[in-house]
This record gives structure tokens, sequence and C-alpha cells, in this order.
């Protein structure tokens, strides 16, 4: 394998997906873990960059690290508890690690076995994204699985007021 820029910028922007997610996974501070959260997701979309996806970059930033994360983190900070937990002894954590050992080997299994010698797919339509928004606004489409989403969200929000406010 050649090393280019692109490989190392990619390399680049791994590292900060994987390190954001084990920092969410090992921190025991959950605005820490939240704050992690937001650079593993910087991550992925600067992945999303280094394949060619500026769109779903864009969106990756806007969305989750732009309203999600933030969302998190305000719910973290306005919730009285967590300022005052003190740290559990969580006695299932071995179980825990052989059952993610599992479940990650599994994963690992699957995409070798489906995916081994395959290629890249041909180039993407240039009137994908118009389609990809016709289908978000379109009944027959998204549309109900993207207010749902939507609805959950502000689900979360009255709850995280809710849980302030007690």
């Amino acid at each position: 394998m050649e090393i280019t820029p692109l490989t190392i910028t990619f390399g680049i922007f791994a590292i900060f997906a994987l390190g954001g997610g084990l920092g969410v996974v090992l921190s025991r501070n959950l605005l820490h873990a939240a704050l992690y959260l937001i650079l593993s997701l910087f991550g992925i979309a600067g992945l999303f960059i280094t394949l060619e996806a500026p769109f779903l970059a864009i969106v990756q930033v806007l969305v989750y690290i732009g309203a999600i994360s933030i969302l998190i983190t305000i719910t973290i900070m306005v919730t009285r508890r967590v300022m005052g937990v003190t740290d559990s002894v969580n006695n299932q954590w071995p179980v825990a690690a052989i059952g993610a050992l599992f479940t990650f080997g599994a994963i690992v299994f699957v995409l070798v076995s489906n995916f081994h010698g395959r290629v890249a797919a041909g180039d993407v339509p240039a009137d994908m994204i118009e389609r990809i928004g016709l289908a978000f606004a379109s009944p027959q489409g998204y549309l109900l699985p993207f207010e749902v989403a939507s609805l959950l969200l502000l689900a979360a929000l009255i709850g995280a007021i809710v849980v302030a406010r007690e």
C-alpha cells in the first residue's frame, strides 16, 4: 500500500474516531464522555470527507455534533445529580468485556466472509442528493421515520427538562 497524503489524513481521522469512541467508553465523567463523543463524531465527518462524501460530512457536523451532542452536553450540565454522583463499582465488567469481544469477532467474521474480494461501487449519479431530498420529503419515502426521529428528540429534550427540575 502506498502512503499518500490521503491515507495519512484518513489515518488521522480514524484515530480521532476510535480514540473518541474509547474515551466515551472509558471515561467516568459524563461531561468528558460527551466531549469525547463530539471528537469521535468529528473523526467520522473527516472520514466522510476523505471518502469524497462532503454532503454526509456536513450533515454529520450539523446534525450530530451541532445538535445531538450539544443537547446531550446541556442535559448533562443541567442535571443536578451528575455533579454529586460518586463512582460506583461495576463488578460485571469482565462479562461485558467478553461479550464485547465475541460481538466484535462476529462482526469481523461477517465482514470478512461477505465482503472479501469485492470492489467499491461505481460513481454516484449526479442527481443523488436531489433524490435523497425527495425521498425525505415525500410521504412514500422517509418522511414518517424522519418525523418519528424528531419526536423522539423532542421527547428526550422534555425528559431532560423534567429530570433537571426534580
